[in-house]
């Protein structure tokens, strides 16, 4: 994957951009909630020596080509309310993952699909991919929604095969093209 020189996407309410250190007080909010990582592979923050940790990991991955840890950024107060992270590149088949979440206090207002939008065509025309997937526990309803707002289909169900804290549990498969249709590109269209 080729490096970007620090890339920002911004919507009408937020603005997603890079990881950085200073982000971590704010992230701890987001990270530290158990029902926010619900259904992330990280256990949910206890100290900042969790973030700390989490971060280090981020920025090697960063430097590696493996992953992109992003923030989401709520404009209006400034503040990091959330992440999004595109990971597992594949350069033959131009194709990554995507995760993202979103401090629980600013759930249900739309914040993560707007995020994710945006997000999916910056990595679509800036970034060269031509897919992205997407991998959920199928109990995560809320992802799925946002997923399928966002022009994602539902490929597929694997049974039984994510361990994460200690559970085994199913996984929900989207995915997304390029040249599929997408409301965000409608709109451009328009």
């Amino acid at each position: 994957m080729e490096k970007l020189e620090a890339p920002v996407v911004d919507t009408a309410r937020l603005t997603i951009r890079l990881v950085e250190r200073r982000d971590l007080g704010d992230l701890f909010a987001v990270n530290g909630d158990e029902e926010v990582v619900r259904y992330n592979s990280f256990p949910a923050w206890k100290t900042p020596a969790d973030g700390e940790a989490w971060l280090e990991r981020e920025l090697k991955k960063r430097e590696s080509g493996e992953a992109l840890q992003f923030v989401i950024v709520l404009r209006e107060t400034g503040r990091v309310v959330g992440t999004m992270v595109l990971f597992k590149f594949d350069e033959p088949t131009g194709k990554s993952e995507l995760g993202y979440s979103l401090a629980r206090a600013l759930w249900g207002r739309g914040l993560v699909s707007e995020a994710v939008a945006a997000f999916v065509e910056f990595a679509f025309e800036n970034m060269g991919l031509r897919r992205l997937e997407a991998s959920i526990d199928p109990r995560n309803g809320a992802s799925a929604k946002v997923l399928t707002k966002a022009g994602f289909k539902h490929e597929g169900h694997q049974r039984r095969n994510y361990h994460a804290k200690g559970e085994i549990s199913d996984t929900g498969l989207y995915g997304l093209l390029h040249d599929d249709p997408r409301p965000s590109r409608n709109k451009q269209q328009v």
